[in-house]
């Protein structure tokens, strides 16, 4: 599955028009793409370095809760900040039930194997004062990496890119991916700002039902991701099912005080 929702232009524009054939791609664009790669395995082996300037290794963020992966670069100068600023913004909606640190956790991974700790510290510093939660600075990881892992990570979940000499900066897509517990490739998110339902509705799927309430539940029995589109849809049948469900329920509820009512009005009769 190839999306090109969100394109990456040299300058950092984005274009969110329907896709276009393969031979009308602006040059900067060729072998630039995503191919999704749903349910695969990210190599957890891999080893990185953290804002700190500590080497992990990519398993490390995994084993207890969703991840959200951004894959950018630090210093692009205008998309990759953007689809930070978006994804944050999406995090931070009011009413959005799940918290970074606590619920899931984010790790960006710039694919760019010159920048280091010093950038990335300045970027978690940035998007921790962004998502205003001071807590939640251990659920944000800013990462940086030699070329040979960062390929490794970007070839697992089908996110190709590539520098564009002219430009002098990469060329690449807009999205954001999600993660199980367990490392494997969950949901695509393409774009600046992914809608809050749609992340939400990610995070419960992607933590196997770990977190999220009885209503998440129902509304995941009433929509159903799209791949094409990286959104999630009606689906009409669950919807009617569903409704029908609670047809059901509120008339046995009925019944039931119905019946409650007139033995009442029996026993006053017989007293």
């Amino acid at each position: 599955m190839h999306s090109s929702d969100a394109f990456a232009q040299p300058g950092g524009h984005d274009l969110t028009a329907p896709r276009e054939p393969a031979s009308e791609r602006p040059r900067a664009l060729e072998g630039v793409d995503i191919e999704q790669k749903l349910d695969a395995q990210v190599p957890l082996n891999l080893s990185f370095v953290d804002e700190e300037g500590r080497t992990v290794r990519l398993g490390d963020y995994f084993g207890r809760r969703p991840v959200v992966l951004a894959l950018v670069y630090y210093e692009c100068p205008m998309l990759c900040t953007q689809v930070l600023n978006g994804l944050t913004g999406t995090l931070k909606t009011p009413g959005f039930p799940f918290e970074v640190g606590r619920d899931f956790d984010v790790v960006a991974v710039s694919f760019n194997p010159k920048e280091g700790p010093k950038l990335a510290a300045l970027k978690k510093l940035a998007y921790v004062d962004r998502y205003g939660r001071p807590a939640s600075e251990r659920g944000w990881h800013f990462l940086t990496g030699e070329q040979e892992a960062i390929t490794a990570l970007t070839d697992a979940v089908g996110f190709s890119y590539k520098w564009d000499d002219q430009a002098q900066q990469y060329s690449h897509l807009a999205t954001t991916i999600l993660l199980t517990p367990s490392g494997r490739v969950s949901r695509y998110f393409y774009g600046i700002q992914p809608a809050p339902r749609d992340v939400r509705l990610g995070l419960v799927e992607a933590s196997h039902n770990r977190i999220g309430t009885l209503a998440d539940q129902v509304l995941l029995y009433c929509f159903h991701y799209d791949p094409t589109t990286g959104r999630y849809g009606w689906v009409a049948l669950n919807l009617i099912r569903a409704a029908g469900g609670l047809l059901l329920v509120a008339g046995v509820l009925f019944g039931v005080v119905m019946w409650r009512r007139e033995r009442r009005g029996v026993y006053a009769r017989i007293l």
